[in-house]
């Protein structure tokens, strides 16, 4: 029990997946924020994080631009004077009294005249800061009603009342350099230091690994096992298509389709990987595929992690069917259907009217019924958990199941993290494309790129502007889609401007696509919510903001959102911190456009230890762990793994490991 937690908070915690003490416990920190000591305003740095302990000088003015409520104000200390600016804060007008001190904290940017100044800096009282001074606070993914204060103080009462045995014995956990998991656990919440941060955040980052990596095994174990009653027949539908297309097969394709081909014959059941770079032309295989299904008189099904992605494979499939009189009859399942149509093709798939189901999650629910399923494609697979991959697969009898993705992991990693799929490797790209136009560029480049901005937008093209979060607040110091766009509208009066994010519900985010796919909207502001899946070859200039905060690969995928036309295309990484070690990794996407070369350069760039202000790399979405910083963790997590599925551990330890590995979150793996 809980003190302090009624009905109501229960309920908060319920929109979070939290129904009991330990879930609670295993809602890990989404960030940190290391409350520096405060510094005189004369040794400020721009680029940095930073807290100065100041007097306000004169009264704080309002003015309105745009749409905008702005207030600036000035403070001083023994050393200089710093000019402040906030957004949609006239209250703070009261706070601001002249001659008041206060611990103002933010990111340091350049004026004129070498003037430092600080954009929606936050404030404290001088003693509120000089408690948090030298201390890493955690802020975690909530839900509004429920503060970081509020969570923090639940997690403090379940630490004390919870054990945490731990299921790794020690000469493990000693030959791994691993902490006990009740220690993992306080350090994890309440950080000392860093280094226990540190410490907490590689025990469960290697349990998280660890329990993956024994599923995966076991999985491939059982899929070695499995066959198919009926394996499929060579048809010639799948040549004909094949020659009837207006472009040639590359190289890799071909080889890469007959190794799909010739899988789809056998007795064994396909468990095959396509990995292939963005543009390399995955998809036409999968058409294929699906195609020698329908022509086998069977039925396969493709399934895509958006709604947006689904729907635009659905439009292609269908197009190309009418175009070369294919023996397909292809369906859209997704979760914004109405409950008559979801009904309608429930009802189409399951007497085999349909042969091709194209949708989301929405295909693996227990609803659908399928006549005759032989085939399950899955498009950028690592967005799927574990298990709804399984499920899926289970609704044929031993389903072939062909696995596509674009995001590119050096190979080291690939034989840990994909060891139940045979990989094909699509590492040919089709000649008639332009390169993109890189350049990495500093926020003084700023006024330039909205200029740039503008002028394709006036020769009739699109852009894609990319923040690290959704709202202020999230994380010091980096630019967030609802106020940047704001912003982004009052610098570029006439341009048709729209946010884009992952909050918003399904129907919203493709009515905005949409939009855009139709030249209703010239720039979209986005988070990585467009990384995978959005087609819109007008579409000719990308601009990351904060680009520093996100991995290479990650870059590399949304910079594949570009140049899909026949238009030159751009894309104009902008760093926040000026730092000379991001742009040697931000330079790595100028010498290159080979995803697999950057996968393996962000491997090397980002090592062990490089743990915090760097994004998700965007491929397996682990809790805590993310495979480029943490590949040694993961890479020693799959020899224990290895060693466990062997016999050559504790006999109960495989079991202890399965158990462990419930509390963790594949929804996202």
């Amino acid at each position: 029990m809980i003190k302090g937690v009624g009905a109501k908070t229960t309920a908060l915690f319920s929109k979070l997946h939290i129904d009991t003490a330990g879930q609670l416990a295993c809602h890990f920190p989404r960030s940190y924020e290391h409350y520096e000591p405060v510094v005189p305003i004369a040794g400020l740095v721009p680029g940095t994080v930073a807290a100065v302990s100041a007097c306000v000088i004169g009264t704080p003015s309002v003015v309105r631009a745009g749409g905008l409520s702005i207030i600036h104000a000035v403070v001083g200390d023994a050393t200089g004077r710093m000019r402040l600016t906030w957004f949609h804060m006239p209250y703070l007008k009261k706070v601001l009294q002249p001659g008041t001190v206060h611990v103002f904290r933010g990111t340091v940017k350049s004026g004129a005249k070498n003037a430092v100044l600080m954009e929606h800096p936050k404030m404290f009282q001088v003693q509120e800061y000089g408690a948090l001074a030298g201390s890493w606070q955690p802020g975690y993914a909530l839900t509004p009603g429920l503060s970081d204060r509020m969570f923090l103080k639940c997690v403090r009462q379940v630490l004390d009342q919870l054990d945490f045995p731990d299921y790794l014995p020690r000469e493990e956990r000693e030959r791994y350099r691993l902490i006990p998991l009740a220690q993992a656990m306080e350090g994890i919440h309440f950080p000392k230091d860093e280094s226990a941060l540190k410490a907490a955040r590689r025990r469960l980052v290697f349990d998280e690994f660890l329990a993956f990596l024994v599923q995966i095994r076991r999985q491939k174990a059982e899929n070695d096992r499995l066959l198919v009653d009926r394996p499929l027949i060579r048809t010639r539908e799948t040549d004909d298509l094949i020659a009837a297309l207006p472009y040639s097969l590359t190289g890799a394709q071909k080889r890469v389709w007959g190794e799909i081909e010739e899988d789809l014959q056998r007795h064994g059941a396909m468990n095959r990987l396509v990995q292939g770079d963005v543009g390399s032309g995955k998809t036409i295989l999968a058409f294929l595929a699906l195609l020698m299904c329908a022509a086998n008189g069977r039925q396969g099904c493709l399934m895509a992690p958006t709604e947006v992605l689904a729907s635009q494979h659905y439009e292609a499939l269908q197009e190309l069917t009418e175009r070369y009189g294919l023996c397909i009859r292809p369906a859209l399942l997704t979760g914004s259907l109405t409950a008559a149509q979801k009904r309608k093709v429930r009802e189409q798939i399951a007497s085999g009217s349909v042969n091709v189901a194209i949708g989301t999650h929405a295909l693996i629910q227990e609803k659908v019924i399928w006549q005759d399923l032989a085939l399950v494609v899955t498009d950028e697979q690592h967005r799927f958990g574990v298990r709804q991959r399984e499920d899926l697969a289970g609704k044929g009898e031993s389903a072939h199941v062909l696995v596509m993705s674009a995001t590119p992991i050096p190979r080291t990693l690939a034989i840990v993290l994909y060891g139940d799929l045979h990989v094909s490797l699509l590492d040919e790209m089709p000649k008639n494309r332009l390169p993109i136009k890189n350049c990495v560029v500093d926020p003084g480049f700023r006024k330039k790129a909205y200029a740039f901005l503008q002028a394709r937008v006036e020769a009739g093209e699109q852009a894609y502007v990319i923040c690290p979060m959704v709202e202020e607040g999230e994380m010091e110091g980096v630019e967030n889609v609802l106020d940047y766009s704001e912003k982004l509208k009052a610098a570029l009066p006439g341009v048709r401007i729209s946010p884009l994010h992952g909050k918003m519900k399904a129907a919203e985010k493709q009515r905005i696509m949409d939009d855009f796919a139709a030249r209703r909207l010239d720039v979209l502001v986005s988070t990585t919510v467009i990384e995978v899946g959005i087609n819109v070859p007008n579409a000719t200039v990308m601009l990351v903001e904060n680009a520093e905060r996100f991995g290479l690969a990650q870059l590399h995928q949304l910079r594949g959102r570009v140049g899909r036309g026949k238009k030159q295309s751009y894309c104009i990484f902008m760093t926040g911190d000026g730092s000379g070690k991001n742009n040697r990794r931000l330079d790595v996407l100028n010498r290159s456009n080979d995803g697999f070369f950057i996968a393996a350069e962000d491997l090397k760039l980002r090592g062990p230890g490089d743990l915090f202000g760097i994004r998700q790399s965007g491929a397996l979405e682990f809790s805590l762990g993310d495979i480029y910083q943490d590949s040694d963790v993961l890479l020693e997590a799959g020899e224990l793994a290895d060693r466990i599925l062997n016999g050559e551990t504790d006999p109960g330890l495989e079991e202890a490991v399965t158990k462990s590995g419930r509390r963790i979150d594949y929804r996202t793996i």
